[in-house]
């Protein structure tokens, strides 16, 4: 059964154990068994890819089989049933028109004097794309990352994703990938995928920036390449805090609650409430529900370990806990979501009224699923097409400007000791004489 929190301290040291969960002691002994992951596939290039998916994935390959074929290509669309390809269809419409939405514009100013002032948006040349796979198939993940570089005009999207049973890679992965602009597919998984895209090896193209989720080796793979490459962020486990009043339906916010447990062990799943009687009968439905649950074992851990209902005086109490924890995905369940959105200051997706369940944002709302999870929604947003874009700042000055804003520039210039800026002024709107 789900703790009910009555509390405020007790509830506030709750969320700040929950956000920690990934901080355990296995951390060190697991970073370094990365750095040597990284360390062999940049010396030995194919040859430890290889080696690696054979230790780690039980898989022999040989270099040819690295790279997904144009037949392999071919022949998912014909393994996918029709419902399965319709619906990886609409989602793929639906979220590349979102983000076509979003996509950042250069513009430039023509300010006074004949200042220009701007910024330039670029794609990044190269992006590696990271997909969870081996037991479970994720044509979401596939779909979130890469739409987004493709709409950004990324020319070359490489994906990486551990192979199954017979060093097979599932259909509707591949599809999606297709679908979704990937132009190179890769049956790599693991920080050794994330080694092969950050250095580069004779197979697998170096890329400039990595995106897309994993494990906890994956993500320290991402953390410790960042700097040579960019990054998205780095994914914890998955969360959802939901804020409900009287008129929730238990039964829908049971559902909400164990649809992130089932994620993974460590997912968490709180719900924040005024109504205490909504809070049992909460707490009651997720017992029930966990009856011959198909992901039972894991999705009980999770709630035992990370999951949570707390009774609090108001729904304003309940936006500042919600604040104070930062979810990834933050479900409102009350009457009048866009009043209490008002207040809501750190969140990573936000779920408005009794009929938005979270799932509809993991799949094909449109908004992206890749969110900030652990708190730093705090700080961070979403994969978007901005990802995959950087700019460039355009500046131009007349002789007219420069000679008006000299005097100040070589004044700044002076001031921080730096003498040859101020000349790089002065020579050109007082010129030496002959």
């Amino acid at each position: 059964m789900l703790r009910i929190i009555n509390q405020r301290s007790e509830a506030e040291a709750e969320l700040q154990r929950i956000c920690d969960r990934t901080f355990d002691e296995e951390v060190v002994h697991k970073e370094a068994t990365v750095r040597q992951v990284l360390q062999t596939v940049q010396r030995n290039g194919d040859r430890a890819l290889l080696d690696y998916t054979e230790e780690f994935d039980r898989q022999r390959l040989e270099i040819s089989d690295l790279k997904v074929s144009a037949l392999e290509l071919e022949a998912a669309y014909q393994q996918v049933d029709k419902p399965l390809l319709n619906a990886i269809e609409l989602a793929a419409r639906q979220i590349e028109a979102f983000h076509r939405q979003r996509a950042p514009k250069s513009w430039v100013n023509f300010g006074e004097d004949n200042i220009v002032l701007g910024k330039r948006y670029t794609p990044v040349d190269r992006a590696g794309i990271y997909t969870p796979g081996g037991r479970a198939a994720y044509p979401s993940t596939v779909l979130m990352n890469a739409i987004p570089a493709k709409v950004a005009g990324v020319p070359r999207i490489a994906m990486c994703t551990p192979p199954g049973a017979n060093k097979a890679i599932s259909p509707a992965v591949l599809v999606a990938a297709q679908l979704a602009g990937v132009t190179e597919i890769y049956r790599i998984g693991g920080a050794q995928a994330i080694a092969a895209l950050a250095y580069g090896t004779s197979t697998v193209p170096k890329v400039d920036l990595i995106t897309g989720p994993g494990n906890i080796y994956v993500t320290l793979a991402k953390k410790m390449v960042y700097g040579l490459v960019g990054i998205d962020s780095l994914a914890g486990p998955s969360e959802v805090l939901i804020i409900a009043d009287s008129g929730a339906d238990p039964v829908h916010v049971a559902t909400d609650l164990l649809a992130q447990a089932e994620h993974d062990p460590i997912a968490a799943a709180i719900l924040i409430t005024p109504d205490s009687n909504l809070a049992r009968q909460v707490s009651k439905e997720v017992e029930q529900q966990l009856i011959n649950h198909p992901r039972q074992l894991l999705t009980e851990k999770a709630i035992a370990h990370y999951g949570a209902i707390m009774v609090v005086e108001s729904l304003d109490e309940a936006v500042e806990l919600s604040n104070l924890f930062a979810p990834e995905h933050l479900e409102l369940e009350v009457a009048e979501p866009w009043e209490l959105l008002a207040n809501i200051r750190h969140a990573g997706a936000i779920f408005l009224g009794y009929s938005t369940p979270e799932a509809v944002g993991d799949y094909l709302a449109g908004p992206n699923h890749t969110l900030p999870t652990s708190g730093t929604a705090r700080y961070a947003s979403a994969l978007g097409v901005e990802t995959f874009m950087k700019h460039s700042s355009l500046i131009q000055y007349s002789p007219a400007a420069l000679e008006k804003m000299g005097e100040a520039i070589m004044t700044l210039a002076e001031a921080e000791g730096l003498p040859s800026h101020g000349h790089s002024v002065r020579t050109r709107i007082t010129p030496e004489q002959d």
